[in-house]
């Protein structure tokens, strides 16, 4: 990763005392998954730049298993140690923080002066959302250059990267620029590295002083910026506006990874669909469950507390969700009547497992739009022909109503890890094909605020075997 900032002007290595880094010497900052070293590869009177990279321990980053999500092979394979991402945030607080506070002992007079600065941020990830970076930073009053490049130029039909190099450039107090690029880098990254708490409002809050509540983008910048944490991006926007009223603030579910921005307020769609699911599986008369793609077990703990239910197996391809799941539920100090109906396995729906079999029900939640489609004729084998339960509930998004999503780009997928996204007619169409192959039924529905055009945004399918 890497970050320059450079100076024009007069005496412009006077940028050494407001960073309190010398011109002369090539420092290094411990971090906790590698170094940030700090350079000057431009050094005049007239231009002055400092480097700032961050060379992070790809190992560490796996052992960690941050940003993951689905874990499994994303934990090792990703892009975590060469984009700008929440890491370079980190960065810049630990190795410029006394900077950004506007703080200097000997050039204090040049600290409130506003400068001709130019920062480069190398390898952005804006998801090819061509305006994004505008629309964030030149309200500012930054002008902004981007590049991008094509993912391979031996193989141009595979299209543009979703990375560019940004460069913004204006005349601006030093302290500014950096609270600037610490608030809005996080906005374009959609893995924080780090747990989102409440004291990043305060955060949040602190280093937009000023800028932030004016900014035409703000609603979404605090959004993105806390990670899409409803709650505190309400108390954030509630502060930052002085208003009581949040009735114009879009919806967002705190529980789910999905970037789900809705135009106007809904109910927790989450809640929605495990309650849909819980009534299915009560409905079915199943008395034995298998979640297959558990999670945190949200549903399995749902179900545990019906008196229908007397086994349930929870299954993950992640081990780290498990042990999760594992403190949700407080498994350790778990009454025996619910201990002895649960079980937590590791395994993957794309492999035959004969732990899978004899369930009179296997619950498949917002899991299928992770498989490759590649894949998903081994995963239906698995379900369908050889664990083959009596009843299968599936939910999955329905990629038409993502036109309701205010801040997702068009054509863009709910989620980093999604592979596919299917309309209903393409829903439709696989439910349909997998009855005739493996002699099921399947009742569609739809669960959510329903579009009277788009339908809804999550669609379920419960398949019932044919006697």
């Amino acid at each position: 990763m890497l970050l320059t900032i450079s100076y024009e002007g007069k005496q412009t290595q006077d940028l050494g005392y407001l960073l309190y880094k010398h011109p002369d010497k090539i420092q290094s900052f411990a971090l906790s998954y590698g170094k940030a070293w700090v350079c000057y590869p431009e050094v005049s009177d007239e231009k002055t730049t400092v480097a700032l990279i961050l060379d992070l321990n790809p190992i560490e980053l796996a052992r960690g298993k941050l940003g993951s999500k689905e874990g499994g092979l994303f934990d090792y394979v990703n892009d975590r140690p060469y984009v700008a991402s929440s890491f370079m945030s980190t960065a810049i607080s630990r190795v410029f923080g006394t900077a950004m506070s506007g703080r200097c002992d000997t050039k204090q007079e040049l600290a409130d002066s506003k400068l001709k600065l130019t920062a480069c941020v190398h390898m952005l990830n804006d998801n090819n959302h061509q305006d994004l970076a505008k629309e964030i930073f030149e309200p500012l009053g930054y002008t902004v250059k981007t590049q991008r490049m094509i993912l391979d130029e031996k193989f141009s039909e595979w299209g543009n990267s979703p990375y560019i190099n940004l460069e913004i450039s204006g005349f601006v107090k030093l302290s500014d620029l950096l609270k600037h690029l610490y608030v809005l880098i996080p906005v374009f990254d959609k893995q924080k590295h780090y747990y989102v708490s409440e004291d990043e409002i305060h955060k949040l809050l602190s280093h937009g002083e000023g800028w932030l509540s004016e900014h035409p983008a703000r609603n979404k910048i605090v959004y993105r910026y806390l990670y899409q944490r409803k709650s505190y991006a309400h108390k954030a926007i509630n502060q930052l506006s002085e208003l009581d009223n949040l009735e114009n603030i879009p919806e967002q579910q705190e529980s789910e990874p999905v970037q789900e921005f809705v135009k106007k307020k809904s109910l927790n769609l989450n809640q929605q669909r495990l309650q849909a699911v819980k009534q299915a599986v009560l409905d079915s008369k199943a008395s034995s469950v298998i979640d297959l793609g558990c999670g945190e077990c949200k549903l399995v703990s749902m179900l545990l507390n019906e008196s229908q239910i007397k086994k349930i197996t929870a299954c993950d391809v992640s081990v780290r969700e498990l042990e999760k799941a594992v403190q949700k539920l407080h498994y350790d100090t778990m009454p025996d009547y619910r201990k002895n109906k649960l079980k937590l396995i590791h395994g993957s729906l794309t492999y035959q497992d004969k732990r899978f079999s004899g369930y009179d029900c296997a619950c498949i939640v917002e899991v299928i739009e992770h498989i490759e489609l590649s894949r998903l004729p081994a995963f239906e084998r698995v379900v369908f022909e050889f664990a083959k339960p009596r009843t299968v509930i599936i939910t999955t998004p329905n990629r038409e109503y993502n036109a309701n999503y205010e801040f997702l780009p068009q054509d863009e997928l709910r989620h980093d890890d999604h592979r596919f996204e299917w309309t209903r007619k393409e829903f439709q169409a696989w439910t349909k094909y997998i009855c005739e192959k493996f002699n099921y039924t399947c009742n569609i529905q739809e669960i959510g605020e329903l579009d009277e055009n788009l339908g809804a945004p999550t669609q379920m399918g419960v398949f019932q075997k044919c006697e």
